[in-house]
């Protein structure tokens, strides 16, 4: 994520354009980078439009361990500033991460993601949410299409 202004903004007007087209409830998963960018952003948006809420999904209570402290800081603010935070486990166990990635996307219509790699934990749930017919907003590509294509919902 090199292109931090650029993805921002970018994720600032899908964010926005979401709201103006009904989307009200946000979830996100509390992990470092785009998670917390995309927290940052509907925290930001929640001024303008205060009926929308952030929900963060987290793995576990201890995910920060090991985080640098400058990342646990804004790890922190976000989870005062949130609507509501579910915890998928008390402590961190093996495949905890993959079941707070599951549990997003089984209580979503839309899945607005940063995926430029064909492997890994993001990848695997971006493909899990097409499995599921969810709209998938993927801020890498050049151009996100389906905008005007597509009835929007809560996601």
């Amino acid at each position: 994520m090199g292109k931090i202004p650029e993805i921002r903004t970018r994720l600032y007007e899908t964010v926005e354009w979401l709201i103006r087209h009904g989307v009200l409830y946000f979830g996100a998963g509390g992990a470092m980078g785009f998670d917390a960018l995309a927290s940052q952003v509907v925290l930001e948006l929640r001024m303008r439009y205060p009926e929308i809420k952030l929900i963060l999904v987290l793995p576990c209570r201890d995910q920060t361990r090991g985080w640098p402290a400058g990342a646990i800081t804004v790890y922190e603010e976000i989870m005062v500033a949130a609507d509501k935070v579910v915890y998928i486990s008390d402590t961190y166990h093996k495949g905890c991460m993959h079941e707070r990635n599951r549990h997003l996307v089984d209580h979503s219509r839309q899945c607005v993601c940063y995926l430029t790699e064909s492997r890994g934990g993001t990848a695997y749930t971006v493909a899990y949410a097409q499995q599921k017919e969810l709209l998938v907003w993927n801020l890498a590509e050049s151009e996100c299409s389906g905008r005007e294509d597509h009835v929007l919902q809560d996601v």
